[in-house]
């Protein structure tokens, strides 16, 4: 038993060496922190790829949907956290004054390469609340809170130290094909609603469609198409949150499906329901 099972804790802690399946797009209402200690990937991030090295530090606002993409070569180690921010909230009640959960807030989805001495930081809290969410006492319990708090602001310092850019990202730059992979993220991005085929993304983007599909599939671990089928049925499921009673048939052609049958089959390939029914559950 864990701390979270004992004290149903709205925090998880996961560290991990296994293998990573096949990428799988996901969300979730939790804040997250992940951190690459050994390995090489790439991960997706609504509509960003960042190329990921050792060191490498992620804050994401955990529904938008994203999927790390993990070079099976390498071993693969990293330290996860989960947590709930209303519950991160009422810890950082008065006395503290400064709120450390604003690089969460403000810009969503951060990149930083850790170096030197917050990397040491960094890499002792998460080893510390590793080691004690595994016990189960009260003052285990104590422990884990205070260290959880400090790798908050050790965080927060890292964002505050790092330069960041509009996009979030103060890491190292991206080699010619991951710049080439995110002109098409940006351009599926911007025109997911539009029918879409290969000889206009390759009219579009003055690249060869051979070369377009090899590449995406290789730093993304989905298929161009795959990526922009996942990317109209979420933007499908927030429309049916913010209009429940919004009309299946109008939702499919707003989102880029020219035929409904098509938008049902899609629908229901990628979340395991049809639209009708997704629809309903939010009732």
């Amino acid at each position: 038993m864990s701390l979270r099972d004992k004290f149903q804790l709205p925090l998880e802690v996961i560290y991990s060496e296994k293998p990573f399946p096949e990428p799988v797009f996901h969300s979730h209402p939790e804040y997250e922190i992940y951190y690459l200690h050994e390995g090489a990937c790439s991960y997706l991030i609504g509509d960003r790829i960042y190329t990921l090295e050792p060191g490498d530090l992620i804050l994401m606002h955990g529904m938008t949907l994203h999927s790390p993409k993990v070079d099976c070569r390498k071993p693969y180690r990293r330290s996860i956290i989960h947590f709930d921010a209303s519950f991160a909230h009422e810890l950082l009640r008065p006395p503290f004054a400064l709120n450390v959960l604003s690089p969460f807030q403000n810009i969503h989805n951060i990149r930083l390469h850790l170096s030197g001495e917050l990397k040491q930081e960094v890499e002792r809290q998460l080893d510390a609340l590793h080691r004690l969410y595994a016990e189960e006492s009260p003052l285990a319990y104590n422990r884990f809170l205070i260290r959880f708090l400090e790798l908050l602001h050790a965080v927060y310092d890292c964002c505050e130290a790092g330069g960041l850019d509009s996009t979030g990202s103060a890491a190292h730059g991206s080699g010619p094909k991951e710049q080439h992979v995110q002109r098409i993220m940006d351009y599926l991005e911007a025109h997911y609603m539009e029918d879409i085929h290969l000889e206009l993304l390759e009219q579009e983007l003055h690249l060869n469609r051979y070369y377009m599909t090899k590449i995406f599939k290789e730093l993304t671990g989905f298929t161009i198409f795959n990526y922009l089928y996942q990317r109209r049925i979420n933007q499908a499921k927030i429309l049916f949150l913010l209009e429940p009673e919004r009309p299946v048939t109008e939702t499919g052609y707003d989102t880029g499906f020219k035929h409904p049958s098509h938008f049902t089959r899609a629908f229901k390939k990628i979340t395991g329901m049809t639209p009708e029914s997704y629809r309903r559950g939010l009732t």
